[in-house]
């Protein structure tokens, strides 16, 4: 059998790439001739999105999906569907709105009124009709509780202190004698609206028959006129950002328990599981929800949101999930992410790792500036006003790929939506770099954002890959294409290589004060530690310790940590002391928890555990020393590098280690030792080309030089299977050549290309995009020149310094290759001959310079043109 090197060296790669296809009820042409361009590029597969059509599901539909699955037949392609009619997934293409009253949205909201007693004898009007939606923001419903709260006299607070007061309700009013001090009373209201107005007619993902809608409205449709090609041309569906939507505003990233005045997620038999978890009395103690208090406001906060999520993952993803699978075909896509709302509710669906336990890939998204090269730590102003950059950059890639590895269904399989909504600033070297960014985090498939066969402008969330013929950098896109397939080739099928296990907050935040989980995994990525990130889920199903490592799925990791947490439930804090009396380490960051979640006594297990001689507790910033110092770390690195990143995949015949550099602008320069013995080989996926490795052997394995330029990155492999890979010598550059004199400089349009209309000759190099020069113009400039060759050399390099941004070198009119991100050097020395040499360098901008679309003006732009300085090395 070919090793994973063997096939992409021999093209016979998969496919990881299936890009949105947007649909608008186009010509039976123009989606020919989308498809074409797309299978061109490089592309085996679409997504096609009904967000724009105007008769999904209607005749029109039916015909336009007929040509497309046509073609992809034809072309040996895969077609998914986004499965409604528009994002987010929920809208089930209207037909919510006409199904039966308990299949509806679903929500419990509260309004209360403030007395003060003692008072015998008094009264309140509590019946809902009479309230003004003005001043009530559920705008009708059904009561179903009062609850009477106690509160400090000296900040307003509730105590604890609750009575039911629902046997006292006559006809909608109270009639109630009150107590001594301040009450605050309660009504508890089911409620249909008072969420996100644009989700008005969604469905309620804890309602199982408020699913089905969906099921089968999309998806029993085409089974019934695509079933012959389920599993074959038809691959599956693709949900995207379903979530609870509870909140008035759509996309509110921090709706969760406390938050006053939102109506919370809601369903019929909510009633009964709580009063199942909490007791017969759990109603009274449904206003902690919302208002702060003593006593049971944290457990009743973690219970609610625990049974929710639960059912969300059951209801909505298992449902669809198991139905994908009975008929032969996958279920993908992902939830919102957004600056921690994986957690919460609002846009979100509760907790990351269960609304997506049900799906066949693991998934993320990346669009609207979420991510920005340098923005690491510092916010970044976006769209929806300021980026967590730490969460972006070291939460959210590896929350998805955790789930890639741990759940068994999935493969290992993670899939990031990418490029999407960054506006035409957004070229190609910004697409190579979120694509490494994805990689090497362990992202292996990709849904890029989007191909619009609308008349160009669209200005519905730019770039578009092809642009009907107006980008002028589509033609190099195919470039980034067989780098993205080789890449996650090699990271596919095998076993991800990790240190450590980092447990998920979500249980901590429901619960008290706590630690982002990506905190401490930011310090790991910093300095080359890969982990995974697990859920309390899994840990209380008794996870097995082998030769003191944890072992989930296929991976194995050498300790578990755990982010600060003030509680966690009990029956984890239980199965903790378990994993540790086996010969697992776990850290606590900072310092132990101090109860657990439900409120249930767990002093003891607190003691031996905090007594335990394999429970530290470390410093967020210690934490990675130790873990050093443990020799936990798979690599060794010299120095500090904080923007190294790295990735290591285990399969039969060898190991595959990517690393990259994520530093906009600084270069790495650094040794790294690798846990290996056999043969070590450089591969580059943009030549699809192997370099023998310069190697020094010690006692714990090879260690090799890493010189990586901002946006560059690298594929190290080792092992039995590169044996018999052929490899190339690098021989050693001694020499520097500057190349002067004059450019002939000429311009094309994308539609204008390969005709170029001559601009000026010049003896230096500028910036075009300059308001002197040529500020709107995008497209492709020609330098032209020529140099005297005497020497003699093995190898020249020819070093085009900084270029802007897309670059393809000629030199005596054979092709050099093409760049589509730093380092822009080319090796030429082959197509070099002594005496007169002519060299052409087209360097392609983006359209941002002509197209000012609204994205773009979040961000700073580049240059354009080719500005050096132009250097040979040999």
């Amino acid at each position: 059998m070919n090793s994973r090197l063997r096939e992409v060296l021999e093209g016979k790669e998969a496919n990881y790439i299936l890009p949105f296809f947007w649909q608008h009820g186009e010509d039976e042409a123009i989606l020919r001739e989308e498809i074409a361009r797309i299978f061109e590029s490089g592309i085996k597969a679409v997504c096609v999105e009904a967000r724009p059509h105007p008769d999904f599901l209607g005749p029109k539909w039916w015909n336009d999906m007929d040509i497309i699955m046509d073609e992809a037949r034809k072309r040996g392609m895969r077609v998914w569907l986004l499965d409604d009619d528009h994002f987010p997934t929920g809208h089930a293409a209207g037909r919510v709105k006409d199904a039966p009253e308990e299949l509806q949205r679903l929500f419990l909201t509260e309004s209360h009124i403030d007395a003060v007693g003692p008072m015998k004898n008094s009264s309140f009007i509590v019946d809902v009709q009479s309230m003004n939606p003005g001043f009530f923001s559920g705008g009708g419903g059904k009561l179903v509780g009062v609850v009477a709260a106690k509160r400090d006299s000296s900040n307003g607070e509730l105590t604890g202190e609750c009575i039911d007061l629902a046997s006292y309700v006559k006809e909608g009013t109270l009639y109630w004698d009150i107590p001594e001090g301040y009450w605050r009373i309660f009504r508890l209201i089911e409620t249909r609206t008072g969420g996100s107005e644009g989700q008005n007619d969604y469905l309620n993902p804890l309602v199982e028959g408020s699913v089905r809608i969906l099921i089968d409205t999309v998806y029993e449709a085409f089974y019934l006129r695509y079933h012959k090609d389920f599993g074959e041309t038809f691959a599956g569906f693709f949900s995207d950002e379903p979530g609870f939507y509870n909140d008035k505003e759509t996309f509110d990233f921090h709706s969760k328990p406390g938050k006053k005045g939102v109506p919370l997620p809601w369903s019929p038999d909510l009633p009964e599981l709580l009063e199942k978890e909490l007791g017969l009395d759990y109603q009274i103690y449904l206003p902690l929800l919302w208002h702060e208090g003593k006593g049971k406001t944290s457990s009743i906060r973690y219970t609610y949101m625990n049974i929710v999520s639960k059912l969300y993952a059951e209801r909505f993803t298992k449902q669809i999930g198991d139905w994908c699978r009975n008929h032969g075909v996958e279920y993908i896509g992902h939830v919102l992410e957004d600056n921690n709302v994986h957690t919460r509710l609002g846009s979100g669906a509760g907790h990351f790792f269960r609304a997506l336990w049900g799906q066949d890939m693991s998934g993320l998204d990346v669009v609207l500036w979420q991510i920005v090269p340098g923005f690491d730590e510092v916010p970044f102003t976006w769209i929806a006003g300021e980026t967590d950059s730490e969460f972006f950059h070291y939460g959210l890639a590896k929350l998805a790929t955790s789930l890639g590895h741990i759940d068994p269904k999935k493969q290992g399989r993670t899939m990031a939506e990418v490029f999407g909504a960054y506006g035409w600033a957004e070229g190609l070297k910004l697409m190579k770099w979120l694509t490494d960014h994805m990689l090497v985090r362990g992202v292996n498939y990709f849904v890029p954002h989007a191909f619009s066969p609308k008349e160009f402008p669209d200005s519905d969330c730019p770039p578009h890959m092809y642009a009907r013929g107006k980008n002028p950098q589509f033609r190099y896109y195919k470039e980034l294409n067989h780098y993205t397939n080789r890449v996650s080739h090699l990271l596919s099928g095998g076993r991800h290589i990790a240190s450590a296990a980092v447990l998920y907050h979500a249980e901590a935040e429901w619960s008290g004060e706590y630690m982002y989980f990506h905190k401490p995994v930011k310090e790991l990525m910093r300095n080359q530690i890969d982990c995974d990130v697990i859920p309390a889920d899994l840990i209380l199903e008794s996870l097995p310790v082998s030769n003191n490592k944890i072992l989930v799925n296929n991976e194995s990791f050498d300790c578990l940590i755990i982010p600060y947490s003030e509680a966690l439930p009990s029956g984890l804090l239980h199965h903790l002391k378990e994993l540790v009396d086996q010969g697992l380490p776990v850290l606590f960051i900072e310092r132990l928890p101090v109860r657990s979640s439900e409120g249930n006594e767990v002093t003891e297990v607190l003691e031996s555990l905090s007594t335990h001689k394999l429970v530290w507790t470390v410093s967020l910033q210690n934490l990675a020393n130790l873990i050093k110092e443990k020799e936990f770390n798979k690599i060794k690195v010299k120095g500090n590098e904080p923007y190294l990143r790295f990735y290591q995949v285990e399969h039969t015949d060898m190991d595959v280690f990517m690393f990259s550099n994520e530093h906009p602008s600084e270069r790495i320069e650094t040794e790294v030792l690798l846990p290996v013995n056999d043969r070590v080989l450089f591969y580059d996926a943009f030549t699809n080309t192997t370099l023998e490795a310069s190697v020094v052997t010690e006692h714990e394995g090879k260690r090799i030089s890493l010189c990586l330029s901002p946006y560059e990155s690298v594929l190290v492999v080792a092992g039995a299977g590169v044996k018999d890979i052929q490899a190339s010598f690098l021989e050693t550059v001694i020499k520097e050549k500057a190349l002067g004199g004059f450019w002939n400089i000429s311009i094309a349009t994308s539609e204008q290309y390969p005709r170029f209309e001559e601009l000026k000759n010049l003896d230096y190099l500028q910036d075009f995009s300059q308001a002197d020069a040529l500020p709107t113009f995008s497209g492709t400039f020609r330098y032209e020149t020529s140099f005297e060759w005497t020497e003699e050399a093995q190898r020249i390099l020819l070093d085009l310094g900084a270029v802007f941004e897309t670059v393809e070198v000629t030199v005596n009119g054979q092709s050099a290759g093409t760049r589509i991100c730093p380092p822009y050097q080319v090796d030429i020395g082959e197509l070099v001959h002594e005496g007169k040499n002519i060299l052409t360098i087209e360097v392609t901008n983006t359209l941002v310079k002509e197209q000012r679309d609204f994205l773009s003006r979040f961000v700073q732009q580049e240059p354009s043109g080719l500005l050096g300085p132009v250097r040979l090395f040999y």
